[in-house]
């Protein structure tokens, strides 16, 4: 539904497109994040986003790594590109952001139309759409020195830091952690909290290397085409930087994977693998394959931790409705770590197939 836009927001969106041909302005998809709108014009349209200042400190530098993404696949065959990447669009006086009267960093990227973001996966076949798409990016960023880009989130997936955040705000809450869920947590962490070196010392020993990574690979960052429900393009590149593609992989799974209730889908998870694995077999390695399943294994634990960890400062990170919002995503989460934890031996059984159906 299109809204009447405050006057500031129109004044913003009218420095990249000529506010006679703004026929509106209404908020685009359900993102944690960022302040995303939908600018509809006389000719088409476009994203218009406020970067979060809070998660991310220096937005300028999340501006220069879309552009650094959009200059790669630009120079690359554009017959081999089999997705659409959104571009940064310029302002009417050729700068690619603007400041407002407060000091926030807004940008405008290009739209693709006729496009529908899904919250639920509707098919196994979208699942493997879904793991090509990644492995296609993965593909495309292949070449790309991660050393030209940024490090806009440092800390992010580091799981070791999560975890000593954790235990420093936990010594400095005062929340009561008698609540039967907040006991389930802390249980749970403690239980778990070894699996969160694993990745990080295998990047340390050289075993796993750092690439250029989209960092937020949720099933809702990919765009299928409205009619025909092929994959059409990954979107939020906000989160580009320099890390492990098994940070991506792991979160993917994760997001698609998860039933409501936190239980591990075996069936999906085979067809996204099986997607992902096939577009990206001329570069992985044998250590890259080894490191799938505790990828798989990390992420949710991971963001369960965080999940919890805000909750205990009062949910200062992630947007919630409820004050117990976090605490209940975190369970979530852990339920989900549980569910393949379980499942450990029948998921390692599906990488050993694919590895010998696409080996390294």
């Amino acid at each position: 539904m299109i809204i009447t836009a405050m006057p500031s927001l129109l004044d913003i969106a009218a420095q990249f497109e000529a506010s006679a041909q703004i026929v509106g302005i209404s908020p685009l998809g359900e993102g944690l994040i960022n302040d995303t709108y939908l600018v509809t014009t006389s000719t088409g349209g476009f994203v218009l986003q406020r970067i979060n200042p809070v998660v991310f400190p220096e937005p300028q530098l999340v501006i220069r790594n879309m552009a650094v993404l959009n200059r790669h696949i630009a120079e690359t065959e554009q017959n081999t590109l089999k997705l659409q990447i959104p571009n940064i669009i310029q302002t009417q006086s050729g700068e690619d952001c603007v400041s407002d009267q407060t000091g926030d960093i807004w940008r405008a990227i290009t739209y693709i139309p006729n496009t529908i973001s899904l919250e639920t996966l509707e098919n196994q076949e979208q699942a493997r759409q879904t793991g090509f798409a990644l492995g296609h990016f993965h593909r495309l960023l292949n070449s790309l020195d991660p050393e030209d880009l940024y490090d806009t989130l440092p800390g992010f997936h580091i799981a070791p830091e999560y975890l000593s955040r954790f235990h420093q705000v936990l010594s400095q809450t005062t929340t009561p952690h008698d609540a039967n869920d907040s006991r389930f947590c802390l249980d749970f962490i403690d239980q778990y909290e070894a699996l969160t070196i694993l990745l990080e010392k295998a990047k340390q020993q050289g075993v796993l290397k750092l690439q250029a990574i989209h960092g937020d690979p949720k099933f809702n960052n990919f765009l299928f085409d409205k009619d025909t429900r092929e994959i059409a393009s990954l979107i939020d590149l906000d989160t580009v930087k320099p890390g492990l593609l098994h940070y991506d992989i792991g979160d993917c799974v994760r997001s698609l994977c998860q039933s409501p209730i936190g239980q591990f889908n075996l069936e999906i998870c085979d067809a996204l693998l099986t997607g992902y694995l096939e577009e990206t077999r001329s570069f992985l390695t044998e250590d890259d394959y080894a490191y799938l399943y505790p990828a798989i294994q990390l992420i949710p634990f991971e963001l369960g931790l965080r999940f919890f960890t805000d909750f205990l400062e009062g949910n200062r990170y992630f947007k919630v409705t409820t004050q117990d919002q976090n605490r209940s995503r975190a369970i979530t989460q852990f339920q989900l770590c549980e569910s393949i934890s379980k499942q450990e031996s029948a998921i390692k059984r599906l990488i050993e197939r694919l590895y010998r159906q696409f080996p390294a």
